[in-house]
């Protein structure tokens, strides 16, 4: 007797194989919209009474520290909104493992994030930091805003047409920061991490579902 035809299931093999291949390439090209606009807004206004509580610390180590608990809270209320903004979206499929715009959106954000962390403690002096009427460096803020604003701007070019327009923003506060002398860098932050993040929240949160 003659052996049985393969055909048909090695083209049934390659169909899957096609159909996979189409799937990933359209998650690749597609854009990331599950950025938390009201996230943002929550995050904004944290960053404006962290902005006024860190301009009453009497030492350079408070009112970093009052920055950095903000950032910690920030980044948990981003983190968190941005997964409930997903898992609403997508339903079941949420659950799963981060989609390749997510990734794509993550790592154009995260190291401008780290290299703004390495050079707050390359500037810092620990030794007269908790020195009352000690002063962090005056290019701190400008350092934060700018480089923020260079992972946003970079990210968003994986996302909604507002994230890199927030990015630019950032970016040129945080210019201003560190060519003008004699702004307070509550100020600037609190314009940055506050006003103008909220502002975009509100924009990404009623153009993109929240």
């Amino acid at each position: 007797m003659a052996a049985p035809l393969r055909e048909p299931p090695a083209l049934h093999d390659k169909a899957i194989q096609d159909l996979s291949f189409i799937r990933r390439t359209m998650e690749g090209a597609s854009s990331f919209t599950d950025v938390p606009g009201w996230g943002l807004t929550a995050i904004g206004g944290t960053a404006v009474m962290a902005a006024w509580f860190a301009s009453l610390q009497p030492s350079a180590g408070r009112w970093l520290t009052i920055w950095m608990l903000e950032a910690l809270l920030a980044a948990s209320l981003g983190a968190a909104t941005m997964w409930r903004k997903m898992r609403r979206r997508g339903g079941a499929t949420a659950a799963a493992p981060l989609t390749v715009p997510a990734r794509k959106f993550l790592l154009g954000l995260l190291p401008a994030i780290v290299a703004g962390a390495v050079l707050t403690f390359a500037l810092v002096d620990p030794q007269g930091l908790w020195v009352a009427g000690s002063e962090v460096p005056r290019t701190l803020p400008g350092i934060w805003l700018l480089l923020y604003g260079v992972g946003v701007t970079t990210a968003g070019m994986f996302s909604v047409r507002a994230v890199p327009l927030m990015g630019l923003g950032f970016m040129g506060l945080g210019t201003i920061a560190l060519l003008v002398s004699g702004v307070s860098p509550d100020l600037l932050l609190a314009l940055g991490f506050g006003v103008i993040q909220s502002a975009f929240g509100v924009w990404i949160a009623r153009r993109h579902g929240g």
